[in-house]
């Protein structure tokens, strides 16, 4: 395994653990963002299940946009994940940018996220 590997497992697991000390009830936010497209879930962790989810995969994102490796893309899966959010009835979350530095898109989607309601 090269070293940047290392780092990047070593910085995952630092946020993952610290996410899971703070969330005590609350969802989890997870982000996962490829050189294509965006992801974001929210997660029951003491059910271990996926409460929703939104991606640039979507079949309606798709049509709206040429790509999802943008920060516009970003802003439109943190809306979109906010408003399923709010269907759910979910308001408190805990943020888990997944071992991704909090820049570019992946402060996009949370900006968004907190514009459309969520609080964390």
């Amino acid at each position: 395994m090269s070293k940047l590997s290392d780092r990047t497992a070593r910085r995952t697991a630092t946020v993952r653990r610290k996410v899971k000390l703070a969330a005590r009830g609350r969802a989890r936010l997870s982000v996962f963002r490829s050189s294509e497209h965006i992801h974001a879930q929210l997660i029951d962790d003491e059910k271990g299940v996926t409460v929703a989810s939104a991606s640039t995969l979507e079949k309606a994102i798709r049509e709206k946009g040429k790509t999802g490796a943008n920060i516009e893309a970003a802003k439109t899966i943190g809306k979109l994940i906010a408003e399923r959010a709010k269907e759910k009835g979910i308001k408190d979350v805990v943020f888990d940018r997944g071992g991704y530095l909090y820049h570019g898109r992946i402060k996009a989607l949370a900006d968004a996220a907190r514009e459309g309601g969520l609080n964390f």
